[in-house]
């Protein structure tokens, strides 16, 4: 697994606690991505039961927040509706779908609190809500 960049050691301790492989790179505009293969779609109203999951790490991170979500392979319903507020993004060789998803004023992201673990959680939520969705 390639570590292009370091994560600080409180994401690297999570990470070791999942049991999934991940990866650190930097892409060709120097855009810092964190990769988590086979992260489990833990919702069964969904095509894949696992994915890739990519998060786009900024700079200034962890005091910078972590913003949206990008699958690979993409995302659909099962029933069919479609899925709002989505994008290709071109990365590491593959077309991710990006899930235009972003925290609000009334849950912003909390420098010193928040890291890869609670992004995920919050990306997890999104999920989750989505099949809520009529």
């Amino acid at each position: 697994m390639r570590r292009q960049f370091s994560l600080p050691e409180f994401d690297v301790g999570y990470l070791g606690t999942t049991g999934l492989k991940w990866e650190t790179i930097t892409d060709t505009t120097q855009t810092r991505w964190l990769l988590l293969h086979e992260w489990p779609v833990r919702h069964a109203g969904y095509n894949m039961e696992s994915v890739t999951v990519a998060l786009q790490i900024p700079p200034g991170y962890p005091d910078a927040q972590i913003d949206m979500a990008y699958f690979h392979p993409h995302l659909a319903r099962k029933d069919g509706r479609a899925i709002g507020a989505l994008s290709a993004q071109d990365l590491d060789g593959k077309v991710f779908q990006r899930w235009s998803r972003h925290r609000t004023g009334e849950a912003p992201w909390r420098p010193g609190e928040d890291d890869v673990s609670s992004h995920l959680v919050l990306v997890d939520d999104w999920l989750e809500r989505e099949l809520a969705k009529p």
